[in-house]
């Protein structure tokens, strides 16, 4: 699974999550599951991008330093898998 993964930093706020996947599935291959993150207090977001082939992921390795939005990104092998979103259990 982590060798399917990516993990990309300094991505434009002003992206949006179908853009990130647009962006990979045109250079680099099918995205199995993507999760863009990021709050107000940083100037840009973080993905985590799931490809359905490995090789998908070395081919995003190679986009390092490519402009989304208006921010050059980085991109680097991801050491977690993307966990896909559960609902945490209530207290009561």
């Amino acid at each position: 699974m982590c060798a399917r993964t990516i993990y990309c930093t300094n991505i434009d706020k002003k992206v949006t999550q179908a853009d990130v996947k647009l962006f990979f599935e045109t250079f680099c291959g099918e995205v199995y599951r993507l999760r863009l993150l990021g709050d107000y207090h940083h100037s840009s977001r973080i993905a985590f991008v799931e490809f359905v082939m490995a090789e998908s992921a070395i081919a995003a390795l190679n986009c390092s330093g490519a402009v989304l939005g208006s921010l050059p990104i980085r991109v680097s092998p991801s050491k977690t898998p993307v966990r896909p979103r559960t609902t945490r259990p209530t207290m009561n």
